[in-house]
C-alpha cells in the first residue's frame, strides 16, 4: 500500500475551524499612517505588500491578525480574516515605493482595539514571546522588521490577552467612529 503513516501522534495542524484546517496567526507590521487608513475603512479590509502574495494566499477565513505599529514599537489591535485573498489595486495604504499598492487583500473583522496612548508597548512584553527568542534580547525590535509574520498561537494569545486586559480597563468607545 502507499498509505502515508504519521509518526508520533501529536504533530502540527489539526484543530481549529475551516474544514479541519488549523487557524494561522499573523502579525501585520504597519506604519501609524497605514494603521489609520485601515481604521478609516472600518477595519473591514487589509492589504498586504506585493512580495507577500504566497503568504496571503495561504490565509483563510478564521485566521487571526495582530497589528504591530513600527515607529511606536507597540501592539494596537487584533482582527479576524473573513475572506480568501483577492487582488485589488485601489490605493489605500502607502509606502516609500510608489509602485507598491498593497494588492493582496483580505476582508477582516475587528476583534480588539486600543487607542494609541494605550497601545501595548513591545519593550515590556517582547521578551515573553517565543517568536522573539531567535534574536538576542537587546535586539528584540529586529523581530518586527518586515511587513507580515506568522506567529505561534501562544504569542498571539499572550498579546491579545494583554490588549483585552487594557480594553477592559478603559471606558467603551467605538473604534471606527473614534
Amino acid at each position: 500500500g502507499t498509505r502515508k503513516r504519521r509518526r508520533g501522534g501529536k504533530g502540527k495542524g489539526g484543530g481549529g475551524g475551516g474544514g479541519g484546517r488549523a487557524v494561522q496567526y499573523w502579525m501585520v507590521v504597519s506604519s501609524p499612517d497605514n494603521f489609520t487608513r485601515t481604521r478609516e475603512h472600518g477595519f473591514s479590509i487589509q492589504g498586504i505588500k506585493s512580495r507577500h502574495k504566497n503568504r496571503v494566499a495561504s490565509m483563510h477565513s478564521g485566521d487571526r491578525l495582530l497589528y504591530y505599529i513600527h515607529g511606536r514599537m507597540a501592539f494596537s489591535a487584533t482582527a479576524t480574516v473573513t475572506s480568501p485573498m483577492y487582488e485589488d489595486h485601489t490605493p489605500i495604504w502607502r509606502t516609500d515605493r510608489r509602485e507598491e499598492d498593497y494588492p493582496w487583500r483580505v476582508h477582516i473583522r475587528l476583534d480588539q482595539f486600543l487607542e494609541e496612548p494605550d497601545w501595548v508597548q513591545g519593550k515590556y512584553i517582547a521578551y515573553r514571546l517565543e517568536y522573539v527568542k531567535k534574536w538576542p534580547p537587546e535586539h528584540w525590535p529586529l523581530a518586527f522588521q518586515g511587513h507580515l509574520h506568522q506567529l505561534p498561537k501562544t504569542d498571539f494569545t499572550l498579546l491579545e490577552d494583554e490588549i483585552l486586559r487594557l480594553v477592559r480597563r478603559l471606558p467603551a468607545k467605538d473604534p471606527v467612529a473614534g
